[in-house]
């Protein structure tokens, strides 16, 4: 009953790959349950973000096998039918318990010790505990992740200088706009995202923010909370015409902005710079509108080149975090087993 990992993530495939395997949140459930009916695995939690696709499960089957399986199951959820070599890749014991535990403390993330992972790999687990599809040995396992994630972020300097994937979005923000104070943004979206991308915004000097969202309600409590205005969803894009960046990031299963809808804000804002950050995943923006005057695109990829840029303050203290994590993962796995007894021991014990 081994613990495996099937996934990708921003270190083995782009954005317009991770896209097409996202799950809705409300999709989830019932995927866990479909995984769970065939009988490839016992216990099973999936996360999905805008930088990963992950299934962590226990399988009763030789972990070989069951790679194949997974994979067949994973691209049969979302009707993948292209071909794919290095970008979904599989992990079985110990590497599997190893890897959950970076991708805990932050060590796998594009911003290298940032700590948004941690909360969504906690609301990945407790989705799948409250709908009964974790046991004993996922619940041990997130447990103890959980747990060596603040060991981490107590002994260790991972997050010196660490910065989140909304306030990588505010870098680059600066660097298109060295003045802040002086522009105005919109931020489609008001999930936790949206919200620290809003206040990194604010605390650089946004002279005002805009907030919608599908839920009215959302987007008024937000804007309550940042000093700024909410607008309706449906009319969002009569005023964006004034704004000078608009930050996306929704759960919209299609494009939010396109050409057709940009093309008239263009004509309002007389041609003056835009500049479109596209923090979700399924992609908000189309990438067509790149190619329109006056208009900057990026989207959550090419934030990597700005947390490249802090990588180099926290790598120092990756060695301390891999040392900590192989010592609690080998703890995890050995407990209660008779590996956990050493080989040189071992052979007196049997006689």
């Amino acid at each position: 009953m081994a613990i495996v990992v099937i996934g990708l993530s921003h270190r083995s495939c782009p954005v317009s790959i991770r896209e097409r395997f996202a799950f809705a949140e409300a999709r989830v459930p019932a995927v866990l349950e479909n995984l769970r009916q065939t009988g490839i695995a016992d216990e099973a939690v999936i996360l999905s973000t805008c930088n990963r696709v992950e299934i962590y499960a226990v399988t009763p089957m030789d972990a070989s096998r069951a790679f194949g399986v997974f994979r067949e199951f994973l691209t049969g959820c979302h009707d993948y039918r292209e071909p794919l070599t290095e970008e979904i890749y599989t992990l079985g014991e110990p590497q599997s318990v190893h890897h959950l535990f970076k991708v805990a403390c932050g060590l796998d993330s594009m911003v290298l010790g940032e700590t948004e992972i941690l909360g969504q790999l906690k609301k990945a687990y407790d989705l799948a505990l409250q709908k009964g599809h974790t046991g004993a040995r996922l619940n041990k396992a997130f447990q103890r992740a959980f747990n060596v994630a603040k060991h981490v972020r107590t002994h260790t300097n991972i997050q010196r200088g660490s910065i989140s994937v909304g306030s990588a979005a505010v870098e680059l923000a600066e660097k298109i706009f060295s003045d802040l104070t002086k522009r105005d943004v919109m931020v489609i979206g008001a999930g936790d995202t949206s919200e620290k991308t809003a206040r990194a915004l604010l605390s650089r000097g946004a002279r005002s923010i805009l907030v919608t969202n599908r839920s009215p309600e959302k987007a008024v409590a937000l804007a309550e909370q940042l000093g700024g205005r909410a607008v309706p969803f449906d009319t969002w894009a009569s005023e964006a015409g004034h704004v000078d960046i608009i930050i996306s990031s929704t759960s919209a299963p299609h494009y939010v902005i396109d050409g057709p809808r940009l093309e008239p804000l263009m004509k309002l804002r007389k041609n003056q710079p835009l500049l479109l950050i596209d923090i979700a995943v399924p992609r908000d923006i189309d990438p067509a509108v790149n190619l329109m005057p006056d208009v900057f695109l990026y989207n959550i990829d090419d934030l990597q080149a700005i947390a490249d840029d802090y990588l180099k303050h926290r790598q120092e203290e990756v060695a301390r975090c891999e040392a900590i994590i192989r010592d609690k993962a080998a703890g995890l796995l050995t407990v209660g087993a008779p590996s956990s007894i050493p080989a040189e021991v071992r052979p007196a014990l049997e006689h």
